[in-house]
């Protein structure tokens, strides 16, 4: 695990917006296309914004997310509505989107199309919960073991936070580890605490922990107090 630390959380946007545009621009020079993994909730707004401008060769970039509410598109809890308004502009308007959830009444039938059709992902970007959750892998959630089974053939499931709104549809944590590289944004000592912490104990009750003590991709955190 890599640390990254931040005077405020726009340094801290600022910069992992350039090291993830640089991360692409690599990869784009020896294979064609690259698939990002990104996060939802308010938390990226900045690092969207700043992303978006960044200048690569979006047409071969193909965004998607790491997990997604169970609600329409137009909703304002949406993390597709607000990767459409904050990130698919500017210069990276040019990028395909891959979302998650197209019928939010049937998550069984976008789980069966994302274990057909989810594009091989190459990087992750995602965020940590004062609680130790990741991404939407929720401590507590009746299908948490579920979405940290390395053995989970599905790309994909539905998970039941118990403290937060809306049912979630999640990438598994086994499909997020086929990624080369993750990137983790965080701001505040208290998550700074959880994710030190969280190297000591492999546990559910902090389902962060299955990310920081795992060797199959780097992690660099980018965190701000």
């Amino acid at each position: 695990m890599y640390w990254h630390t931040f005077h405020t959380s726009n340094d801290a946007s600022g910069a992992l917006a350039r090291a993830v545009a640089a991360e692409i621009a690599q990869r784009l020079e020896t294979q064609p296309r690259v698939t990002v993994a990104m996060p939802g909730g308010r938390s990226p707004v900045a690092f969207f914004d700043a992303l978006s401008r960044e200048d690569i060769d979006w047409s071969r970039v193909t965004v998607t997310l790491v997990d997604e509410r169970l609600v329409d598109e137009s909703h304002e809890d949406s993390n597709a509505g607000l990767v459409r308004r904050h990130l698919l502009q500017n210069r990276a308007a040019a990028a395909t989107f891959w979302p998650l959830v197209t019928d939010p009444a049937r998550p069984e039938a976008d789980i069966a199309r994302l274990d057909k059709e989810l594009p091989a992902i190459d990087l992750v970007v995602f965020g940590m919960g004062e609680d130790g959750h990741a991404g939407s892998l929720y401590p507590g959630a009746p299908e948490l073991d579920e979405g940290l089974d390395l053995d989970n053939p599905h790309a994909g499931l539905v998970i039941t936070p118990p403290s937060a709104p809306h049912q979630r549809l999640s990438l598994t944590l086994a499909r997020l580890l086929t990624a080369e590289k993750l990137y983790l944004a965080i701001q505040g000592r208290a998550k700074a605490q959880i994710l030190q912490a969280s190297g000591w104990a492999l546990t559910g009750r902090w389902p962060i922990s299955y990310f920081v003590q795992q060797a199959k991709a780097p992690l660099e955190v980018f965190w701000a107090p």
